[in-house]
């Protein structure tokens, strides 16, 4: 992989897209599982790297003493994180953030691995590779106090886990637009900058309309298109942009870029509705993609 270029379309997409979301991580999850579940760790070890050094808490030492010798129980996905929990009742939270990756094969780059598991299973030793470019990731280990503190108080629910009835509970809670509001993870986990504007396009939604003004059809089609294109995403792998961030855990290229309906399309005719142009404004900080044919805002919240 070539070397990060901060020019100005470069750092658009990665400021944009805290890289990776909810698609990408139950990607490394599933890519992860097959060697980790029913493993026993065998060594838990820093890598040699010059760059900024990576979070890992609440000390190395306390995590690398956690997890030897202990077998991993399940490899599980919370939000944006990925899960390794144990026989111990601990868990070691990975947050891969803005340019972490978790590898079984060669990494894009060897100055930049961070970590590395060695795991056991039948005999057989294999490695998973902790990868970060940026270095702003992070690795904790919680007992299982703090991990449910972590998965009940601390995060929203699993947008997979959402019913109909508590979408529009937690929508009806706040004014703000709709596209900021899924960005809160406190309100619903998982979901980044990419998927908003995938999602609020699919189901006809404006990004500008306050989340409490969502009439009962248009909280359906939010979460029927929220697990669409979730679930989409996922099949596809993930979604490489053109800075190559994102990577599966065999080091390859998500494919669900080329399925985007908006996202970095801006000027491009909408193929939802073939008559829009989509667009591209600033909301939050975060750019937002949109096609105002498909996604007008009502005349009432203007």
């Amino acid at each position: 992989m070539a070397a990060l270029t901060i020019d100005n379309k470069s750092y658009q997409q990665i400021k944009d897209k805290s890289v990776p979301e909810l698609p990408e991580v139950e990607t490394m999850v599933r890519g992860i599982r097959p060697i980790a579940k029913g493993a026993e760790v065998m060594d838990f070890e820093a890598c040699p790297c010059r760059r900024q050094p990576i979070a890992v808490g609440p000390d190395f030492d306390t995590v690398r003493k956690m997890q030897l010798g202990q077998t991993v129980r399940a490899v599980t996905r919370l939000g944006k994180r990925v899960v390794l929990t144990f026989g111990n009742g601990g868990a070691v939270v990975i947050e891969p953030r803005m340019t972490g990756l978790l590898l079984i094969a060669d990494p894009p780059t060897v100055e930049h691995l961070r970590l590395r598991w060695i795991f056991r299973t039948g005999g057989k030793q294999q490695s998973l590779w902790f990868w970060d470019r940026r270095g702003l990731g992070t690795v904790r280990w919680l007992d299982a106090e703090q991990f449910r503190q972590l998965a009940e108080v601390s995060l929203g629910p699993d947008p997979f886990a959402l019913s109909l009835e508590t979408w529009r509970e937690r929508l009806a809670r706040t004014t703000r637009p709709v596209k900021v509001a899924l960005l809160d993870q406190k309100l619903v986990a998982g979901i980044g900058n990419l998927y908003a504007s995938e999602i609020l396009h699919r189901a006809k939604i404006s990004p500008f309309l306050p989340a409490n003004r969502l009439k009962p059809d248009q909280v359906g089609r939010l979460m029927a298109a929220t697990q669409h294109i979730l679930s989409e995403a996922i099949r596809y792998e993930g979604s490489t942009l053109g800075d190559g961030t994102y990577r599966n855990a065999l080091n390859r290229d998500g494919n669900y870029q080329n399925q985007h309906g908006v996202y970095m399309k801006a000027g491009q005719t909408c193929q939802q509705c073939r008559r829009g142009l989509i667009r591209r404004e600033v909301q939050a900080q975060r750019s937002t993609f949109f096609c105002p044919v498909c996604q007008p805002l009502p005349r009432s919240s203007r």
